[in-house]
């Protein structure tokens, strides 16, 4: 079961595992083959996935079952979610989807240790735990949701931190998007470093 090092019998707790249109921040429209892992401690309010929260719930299914789930879609990209994924060391997972011509993209908070060897990291930090460091550094996008007038000084002292080619995103909670969204364009004409993400997803009513 071993391949280069990598323990391919390795557990992670796996909420769901689906292939769809990444709908949120710079590969927005592209295909993905999404994988959300169980367990998170971030606790964000406004969460929409809080079933993901307790990993214990959550059936752990071993790399090797992973990805091979994962090269089974047409698609390349594949999209690591949560809950907050790197609650796990995501080393063995990471070289194993590489193993298989497969580009590895997170989605996390910073709130744990970077692990894991990827082509995209999406660092959106949140208010409910503070971010580790090492995230401004290796950032390829920074991803702030804006849930109400304070997270665009939250947005602006988090991108003031991040490395220069770092994109920057505003995206609006999606059950306050209607208040949010006019304040959201108002502020990026303001400052144009920002860029507008939105939900497309959920207007089209895909996973």
């Amino acid at each position: 079961m071993q391949k280069n090092n990598i323990d391919l019998t390795e557990k992670l707790p796996v909420m769901e595992a689906f292939y769809t249109i990444q709908g949120e921040g710079f590969h927005s429209g592209k295909a993905a083959y999404f994988i959300r892992l169980g367990g998170c401690d971030v606790g964000c309010v406004w969460c929409d996935v809080k079933e993901s929260w307790d990993s214990e719930v959550h059936p752990k299914n071993t790399i090797e079952e992973i990805v091979n789930s994962a090269k089974n879609n047409p698609a390349d990209l594949i999209v690591i979610t949560g809950g907050e994924p790197l609650m796990y060391n995501l080393d063995n997972l990471t070289k194993a989807l590489k193993n298989n011509n497969l580009k590895t993209n997170v989605e996390t908070s910073g709130a744990h240790p970077l692990s894991g060897d990827w082509d995209w990291i999406c660092f959106s930090p949140k208010k409910f735990k503070e971010p580790l460091p090492e995230f401004y550094a290796s950032a390829n996008e920074l991803k702030v949701i804006v849930f109400n007038k304070s997270d665009f000084a939250f947005a602006e002292k988090h991108a003031k931190k991040v490395n220069k080619d770092c994109i920057l995103y505003l995206q609006p909670e999606w059950d306050k998007r209607d208040q949010m969204m006019p304040l959201i364009v108002d502020f990026i004409k303001e400052n144009p470093k920002w860029r507008i993400s939105i939900q497309t997803h959920k207007y089209l009513d895909i996973p």
